[in-house]
């Protein structure tokens, strides 16, 4: 094995003995009381509940496309490679959220007895459990899959792997986490008046439930499979333009990101300022990973080309973040806008929040399409295009380098949110919710950063992908004349439409029997209202779960089905045309659904803080409703879209033999 093959696999064994050392750190912080142990205790088991349910539903699916993909592909080795990209996902989803169930109610005894600095610390460390994991189990299986096979075709079956398993785990958890706070608010806020988390609502269980297998095991399966999916277009594309070193570069970025990462979170304190603080360990990471990059790519190349790429990969990434964050923070003009129309109702806020989504696609876009073109032309394409091509995967590994860092910051804001709802229902002092609100809202801007990170990064992935299906196909180009084409691209700008249509659909479904079940124990126990009596928890994590598995099916079916059938039916470069289609509609609706749910979000805690008249105001009931229609555009249908893409080009690419060999037969 090459020199940096063996450093790449123990990168990878070092993020993992680095998030065993923080899950350590945070088993030993304090839990708190009985009655915080036991609230934690019911978050836990619902939690694992789900995992364990959705998991063996997945099993029966892993085992059918296993079969397929070695009958159909001849591929034995691609199948096992399939397998074990699943296998990684899963375990890099159960063991983060293990850990962040023990995290959150650490993390509100940290508030109660030490204050806002340890309570960051614990958060903070929980969500590095889930960074590490997803880092260190990707580059190990990745670089094992390859030294072993050698063939980047095979090592493809990982990546399908670990994206089947994502879109998954992202529309499933979305579903659920979504079902249950839409519930949770409308009933709970508006309409019996009762705070968020407090103790009396039938769903609060399931809400924070749903923090969990939402936003952290969802979240950490989303940018598992972007980083599995960077890191194979930069092998598929690499070996083509450089050979061997062009491998060896895009694994030494991810490891040289991996490090980088765990120096970074050193310097994550808490302090008066957690914005700043998580800030300030992003930029660590990245610059790290610049100067490091520079340096390899003089070393391996004699020059700078390659590098040029990753620096812009990573001046993308955060780039979109900053502007993410413009549109959905509250000290800012756009969420203060949609609180301000909140004064005249919900259809104003509403209308506000759709016009902030839209506007908020323009500047990721552009930046996008700049980072394209510095790409490919700084890597050398307007001589050679194969080597511009393979800067555009090299971009997209630059982005990706620091997910360890990513994931950390995102993870920490839903264990800071289960962290305030423990400390509501326990009872605990009120500045002790005052620290954790304060968390949870920078928490809600990092989530939504995490989105506009993990949507950046899946354009750029998912486009070095569509250019190695192009590479394993044969094929010059799209010829966007030809009607097939034509057709396959029109059907691909539609999936995202359809796709989203269906996960809505399904919060909407299981929303309407939360609120039924919410309503009944209302209504049928006498006492609740009064605190007298405890609410039937179990119910509705029962409802969340069950809506969630029913309906997590269908899409998660159309990202593998639609893409094999216009193969086959239309042809590899219809098939090409539908990725162009899906790439486009995909990222768009991405980032207008992402950034919409989170402005929402944001405006109705800005008027919890005092504008406008406060909670329980006119305008505070307004952005309650406006914040319930963001909730599955940014928790559900958003985030599943990047994957949902992602996921097309990766199937194409897994099956794109089949497709030369069958594909346009019937025309």
């Amino acid at each position: 094995m090459e020199t940096i093959y063996i450093l790449a696999i123990v990168a990878g064994a070092l993020a993992l003995l680095f998030g065993a050392y923080k899950a350590g750190f945070v088993s030993k912080q304090e839990p708190g009381n009985e009655r915080m142990i036991e609230i934690s205790s019911y978050i836990t088991e619902g939690a694992m509940a789900f995992l364990q349910r959705e998991y063996k539903a997945l099993v029966i699916f892993v085992v059918v496309l296993a079969v397929v993909l070695a009958a159909g592909l001849q591929s034995v080795a691609t199948a096992i490679c399939f397998i074990a990209g699943a296998i990684c996902s899963v375990l890099a989803g159960y063991v983060g959220m293990k850990v962040a169930t023990r995290a959150n109610v650490r993390t509100a005894n940290a508030a109660n007895v030490h204050g806002l600095g340890r309570a960051l610390d614990v958060a903070f460390s929980g969500g590095a459990v889930m960074g590490m994991c997803v880092v260190g189990l990707g580059i190990i299986g990745i670089t094992v899959a390859y030294t072993i096979t050698k063939d980047p075709t095979i090592v493809t079956g990982f990546s399908l792997g670990a994206s089947s398993i994502a879109l998954f785990a992202r529309v499933g958890g979305g579903i659920y986490t979504k079902a249950a706070d839409v519930g949770a608010d409308l009933v709970g806020k508006v309409e019996a008046g009762i705070p968020e988390d407090d103790p009396r609502n039938p769903a609060v269980i399931a809400d924070n439930v749903g923090d969990n297998v939402g936003d952290v095991a969802g979240m950490g399966a989303d940018l598992f499979e972007s980083y599995v999916g960077a890191l194979l277009s930069a092998i598929t594309l690499g070996v083509v333009a450089y050979g061997d070193k062009g491998i060896q570069y895009g694994l030494a970025i991810a490891a040289i990101g991996i490090v980088a990462s765990i120096i970074a979170v050193f310097f994550v304190k808490g302090d008066k300022d957690p914005q700043k603080s998580l800030n300030m360990g992003e930029y660590i990471a990245a610059g790290a990973t610049i100067i490091a990059s520079a340096v390899l790519s003089n070393q391996l190349f004699g020059n700078f080309k390659p590098f040029i790429p990753v620096i812009a990969g990573i001046v993308v990434g955060l780039t979109i973040s900053k502007i993410t964050e413009y549109y959905t923070a509250a000290e800012y003009k756009p969420v203060q806008r949609i609180a301000d129309e909140s004064q005249t109702g919900a259809s104003t806020n509403i209308i506000s929040g759709l016009s902030v989504g839209m506007m908020s696609t323009v500047g990721p876009i552009i930046v996008i399409a700049i980072g394209i073109m510095v790409a490919f032309v700084g890597a050398g394409g307007s001589d050679d295009a194969l080597l511009g091509l393979f800067g555009i995967s090299l971009s997209a590994v630059g982005m990706l380098s620091t997910t360890a860092m990513t994931i950390a910051v995102d993870a920490y804001g839903p264990i800071a949110d289960n962290a305030g709802g423990i400390a509501e229902m326990c009872e605990l002092p009120e500045n002790v919710r005052q620290i954790t609100d304060s968390l949870d809202a920078v928490g809600n801007t990092t989530a939504a950063i995490g989105k506009g990170f993990a949507i950046g990064s899946a354009a750029l992935t998912a486009l070095a992908l569509f250019v190695s299906y192009i590479n394993a196909t044969g094929l010059e180009g799209i010829d966007v004349s030809k009607p097939e084409v034509i057709a396959g691209t029109f059907i691909g700008g539609m999936l995202p439409f359809a796709f989203s249509a269906l996960t809505m659909s399904a919060v909407g479904n299981a929303a309407s029997k939360m609120i039924d079940e919410v309503r009944r124990q209302f209504r049928e126990i006498p006492g609740i209202m009064d605190g007298k009596a405890t609410p039937e928890y179990a119910k509705c994590v029962d409802i969340s779960t069950g809506a969630a598995l029913h309906e997590m099916i269908v899409p998660g079916l159309i990202a593998v089905v639609v893409p094999i059938i216009i193969g086959v039916v239309l042809g590899p470069e219809a098939l090409g045309g539908l990725q162009a289609g899906a790439l486009i509609t995909g990222v768009l609706m991405a980032i207008f659904m992402s950034n919409a749910g989170g402005a929402w979000d944001n405006a109705k805690k800005y008027i919890e803080g005092g504008v406008h008249g406060g909670k329980g105001s006119e305008a505070h009931k307004a952005a309650v409703t406006g914040d319930t229609v963001g909730d599955p555009f940014k928790d559900t249908s958003g985030p599943s879209l990047n994957i949902l893409v992602k996921l097309i080009t990766v199937v194409s690419l897994v099956f794109a033999p089949l497709f030369v060999q069958f594909g346009g037969k019937f025309f």
